[in-house]
């Protein structure tokens, strides 16, 4: 007894020497690293690396850019299979612990001497936490005895579940993948709730090694990893053995999964991350977790990019068959594994997919697809298949597949309606197309080409065409200010200019070569006649002109200082036509073209909004400016007057006219470009274009309340129609980025206007018709429709015609052969 009692008064000692010596031993380590650990307050306000998302306006994700893949979420969203799969296998006793687990320790000791091999870790979940925030990865003693003390001021800091929530959505898990939520979707394509037992498990057991644990690169060592993740679960009575056995028999099916893309519109999303890095800052942009949302109406995006690529790709079918995009190697064809890996480089562009030729007959081609599939495409889908010559001529039509395609031939298929594939191939021409809302300027749809995998240059912002006559619009509107009628009759005959400018003699013809002698101003811009244009310009002046022009958003670099500006030869993207044409849509407002409607952090506090000038035409605040306005306008001409100055030098809007106008409760008022009664008269104009003009395929959508004009270009390089209704307005572009021809025949009418009626279909399906009420100041006159001359209904040439009120002073009278003149339209027969 003497014995035992000795023997436990000396364990009691030791223990408690024990118990100093560590005391001592921890106070000299902390002492040791004292100035070193980090203030684990900050803990509670760390930002997270998350991607910027881009959606449309009802909010379907368009684009997400960032260098990692995040997805916070709060612990409650996470399923409790998932964070049972991680305590298990990364730190059993997490709840029991105060940041560092000495049994823990001991075990990853005890393993490592036994096996060989570090299985289970001897850091806490807390001490993942803590290297992942404040740590460097080196591996030192001293860093480690950091990392415990980082790790319980941790746990002094933050409850247990804050700790689990922040690990969960920091940690590492491989593919750019970073927290469990962007994991699942990375590699299951999942939310949280959707994962199944053995997919928690999976991505419990990635921590360890994401690199060589991948489910995707190496997927025996990750289904092996996983079950020893099943195993630990079990033995921590974490699930029943029924759930554990039917979690290791589940066969993994991870795959690589794209962030999901709900809506098509890569041009958008480029324009919108450029954008938010302006206005947030690159670096706080791609990785603050903000979400852009923008403009963008999915269903009107939709028929944009549908429009654009239906019509290059008929366009492209009307000019002929330009042959195998490539030959693969005879030696490849025997091997169907050879074949799909040759046709990787040749990925699927719009629905179009690629296939190697593997045998031909006079009416069947089969064909090796990249994905693998063989199929066979009858003849009749060919037909079209015309050789290519040039954009002017094809060859004959082909009759039979051999003429075609040979064997080797890589090639291009489209899947049909009835679920067979038709031959086709990948265009060469381009377009582009803007929708806007007329009101506010906002961008409902834009397509800035016809792959953006194949081209990143969006001609729809980015391009400088020449509009053609489509630009004839606001060549008319500067007439109008002027002092010409709808009524005022010019000469449609060949004219010669001497223009030193142009450094040679010029002798502009109109598209037909023909010309119709004396022409009424609206039947001019009907016809769309080219000398009528060119003769309206020479009367009202260049300098004029190009200044008045600048009212609907055009740069004066962007105008030629020459008579050639009639005929459409300044240079502008579709979104600047649209922005001009919304000018005539919203009874004369300048609105500024934007995308993005608001931005949102990662609480969904708006941090940027827009608030993009309206027209607001009925407004309040919009009638009592006007009022203002028109005061002011009434003293400056009188001013004006006395002080001799012409009204040419007013031709453009001053910067205090010219800019927003924000009211006293906040809303914010487009600047007014040009007299509402001057917008309804060109209104009432290109009406009659759509009716009955170059533009009358639109009548097709079964409307009378469009208006547009029809573009063309020299040689046929552009093809335009710019139009719109009272909601939305549009403008369609198609040619080549080498400026080479589209070929004869090619005019807006038949290349662009398909794109601007599929898009107009879309967006005013189930809208009333609505035509712009007549503003005060205009009226309608009876004229003769010969001599543009004020006449009676007992005349038969008699119509009718709007005016401006005052302008009907300066018409003169048709009665029966007699015609007496007031006072004479100074234009006439110029």
């Amino acid at each position: 007894m003497r014995i035992m009692r000795k023997l436990l008064k000396f364990g009691l000692y030791f223990c408690l020497l024990g118990l100093v010596v560590g005391a001592l031993g921890i106070g000299g380590a902390y002492l040791w690293v004292k100035k070193d650990i980090p203030d684990v307050s900050v803990a509670r306000n760390v930002e997270l690396q998350v991607p910027l998302k881009v959606v449309s306006a009802d909010q379907l994700m368009i684009a997400s850019f960032g260098e990692t893949r995040r997805n916070p979420q709060p612990l409650k969203n996470m399923p409790k299979r998932l964070l049972d799969a991680f305590v298990a296998v990364e730190d059993a006793s997490y709840y029991q612990h105060y940041g560092v687990d000495p049994t823990g320790v001991a075990r990853a000791v005890w393993e490592l001497l036994t096996t060989g091999e570090k299985r289970s870790g001897g850091s806490t979940i807390t001490q993942q936490l803590a290297r992942g925030l404040f740590l460097t990865p080196e591996r030192t003693f001293r860093r480690k005895v950091i990392e415990a003390f980082t790790a319980m001021s941790l746990e002094r800091e933050l409850s247990k579940d804050e700790i689990l929530e922040l690990y969960l959505n920091k940690i590492f898990l491989g593919q750019r993948a970073y927290g469990v939520a962007a994991a699942a979707e990375v590699y299951y394509g999942k939310t949280l709730d959707q994962l199944t037992l053995a997919q928690c498990a999976v991505l419990a057991a990635l921590p360890k090694a994401p690199s060589d644990l991948n489910p995707i690169h190496n997927p025996v060592a990750a289904v092996e990893r996983r079950n020893y993740v099943l195993k630990r679960m079990l033995e921590e009575k974490f699930v029943t053995q029924a759930e554990h056995d039917a979690a290791v028999k589940e066969a993994d099916e991870a795959t690589l999964h794209s962030p999901p893309i709900e809506l098509e519109a890569p041009y958008i999303a480029e324009m919108a991350r450029l954008e938010a890095e302006k206005i947030l800052g690159s670096e706080k942009a791609l990785n603050g977790g903000y979400k852009v949302i923008t403009t963008v109406q999915s269903s009107l995006q939709t028929a944009a990019q549908a429009a654009v690529v239906s019509s290059l790709q008929e366009y492209d079918r009307r000019h002929g068959w330009r042959g195998a995009e490539a030959k693969l190697d005879p030696k490849l064809l025997a091997s169907p594994v050879d074949m799909t890996r040759a046709l990787e480089p040749y990925w699927q562009v719009n629905g179009l997919m690629a296939g190697a030729v593997t045998a031909v007959s006079d009416k069947e081609a089969t064909l090796h697809l990249a994905d693998g599939q063989a199929v066979n495409i009858p003849f009749s889908t060919a037909r079209w298949a015309r050789r290519y010559k040039t954009e002017q001529y094809v060859g004959a039509a082909p009759s039979s597949f051999k003429q075609v395609v040979a064997v080797g031939d890589v090639v291009r298929v489209q899947r049909l309606q009835d679920g067979s594939f038709g031959l086709t191939q990948l265009p060469r021409v381009q377009g582009a197309f803007v929708g806007m809302d007329p009101e506010n300027g906002a961008v409902v749809a834009l397509v800035g080409g016809y792959s953006f995998g194949l081209s990143k240059f969006n001609r729809a912002t980015q391009s400088a065409r020449q509009p053609g006559s489509s630009f004839k619009p606001f060549v008319y509107s500067s007439a109008l200010e002027k002092g010409f009628t709808t009524a005022s009759i010019i000469n449609d005959a060949p004219v010669v200019f001497e223009d030193a400018s142009i450094d040679k003699v010029w002798r502009p013809q109109n598209d037909n070569e023909k010309f119709g002698g004396p022409t009424r101003m609206r039947e001019a811009m009907v016809t769309s006649r080219n000398l009528v244009s060119v003769r309206l310009l020479d009367a009202i002046g260049v300098r004029f002109a190009r200044r008045f022009i600048q009212r609907f958003g055009f740069t004066a670099e962007s105008l030629p200082e020459n008579l050639s500006i009639a005929l459409g030869t300044s240079s502008a993207p579709p979104l600047q036509m649209a922005r001009g044409y919304a000018v005539f849509a919203n009874s004369g407002f300048l609105v500024t073209p934007h995308l993005i409607s608001r931005i949102e952090d990662n609480t969904g506090k708006v941090v940027f909004d827009a608030k993009a000038p309206r027209a607001c035409r009925m407004c309040p605040e919009r009638l009592e400016v006007e009022l203002q306005k028109q005061e002011a306008q009434r003293a400056q001409a009188e001013a004006d007057r006395l002080a001799g100055v012409e009204g040419e030098e007013s031709s453009v809007l001053p910067a205090s006219e010219s800019a927003p106008i924000e009211t006293a409760n906040g809303l914010v008022l487009a600047p007014r470009a040009i007299d509402e009664r001057n917008a309804y008269i060109i209104t009432t104009m290109l009406r009659d274009v759509v009716k009955r003009g170059t533009g009358r395929q639109a009548m097709e959508l079964g409307r009378n309340d469009l208006a547009g004009k029809t573009g063309t270009t020299n040689d046929h390089r552009d093809a335009w129609f710019s139009g719109f209704s009272m909601k939305f307005v549009g403008s369609a572009w198609v040619g080549f980025d080498d400026f080479s021809s589209l070929g004869e025949g090619e005019f807006g009418a038949k290349a662009a206007l398909p794109i601007w009626m599929d898009f107009m279909k879309v967006a005013m399906e189930g809208q009333p018709e609505e035509i712009l009420e007549q503003p005060t100041g205009v009226t309608t006159a009876r004229i003769n429709g010969r001599n543009g001359l004020l006449t009676t209904a007992g005349d038969p040439g008699a119509i009718m015609e709007v005016f401006r009120t005052e302008d009907l002073s300066k018409l003169g009278t048709s009665l029966g052969t007699t015609t007496t003149k007031t006072e004479s339209d100074p234009y006439e027969l110029f």
